[in-house]
Parts: structure tokens; sequence; C-alpha cells
């Protein structure tokens, strides 16, 4: 499947002053992760977000989010935003941040 390689550079500039993140080919897509911990993504032209299981509610109850189901189910923690939820650099900005905030509370992984 391909992503929508706009996208993919403005994640890249909304991360650019981490030095955490690595990309990875994941979900048919491309996925940034946050000290190895997988943080967002794109799957076609929508935005992909591990917001986590506290933030998950709250996220799924703003416009354009719904529960990210690429298995057929629900995965919970996890949602799929579409273009219009972040087509301004401020919209994008603020759904990376509410991952990044989940993400970095995670213990650190063991290799």
């Amino acid at each position: 499947m391909a992503f929508d390689k706009g996208l993919a550079e403005r994640i890249r500039e909304v991360l650019k002053e981490r030095h955490d993140v690595q990309e990875r080919k994941m979900f048919g897509g491309l996925c940034f992760m946050v000290d190895n911990h997988m943080c967002c993504g794109i799957v076609g032209e929508e935005l992909m977000l591990r917001v986590g299981p506290l933030q998950y509610q709250k996220a799924l109850a703003k416009p354009h989010a719904r529960e990210m189901d690429f298995t057929g189910r629900a995965m919970k923690g996890m949602v799929y935003v579409e273009p219009d939820g972040f087509e301004n650099d401020i919209g994008l900005l603020s759904w990376i941040n509410l991952a990044i905030r989940f993400v970095t509370s995670l213990p650190p992984k063991v290799k």
C-alpha cells in the first residue's frame, strides 16, 4: 500500500529536533518510532497514532478520528485521523504531540 509522501515530509518536519526517531515500513505504510516505541505513522492518506488507553476515548471524540481497525478489530489505544483532521500544521502538531506524550511515558524497551 502506498502512503502519502507529503504527509511523511510534514511529520519529519515536526520530529526533526528529536534524536530518537526511526522510520519503519509497517501496516502497509510508514511508521515513526520514538525511543524505539511505535508513535505515529501513515496508512494511505490517514494519520495513525498511538495515543494509549487513557487518551483513547478523548482522541476518538475529536473530529475526523476513528478506531484503528487494521486487522478488522479495534486496536485499543490506536487511532486513525482523516486528512481533514490535520490539514493545517497546528492540527498535525497537536495529534503528534498527543502520541509523543504517550510513548515517552513508556518504560525503555529492552533489546
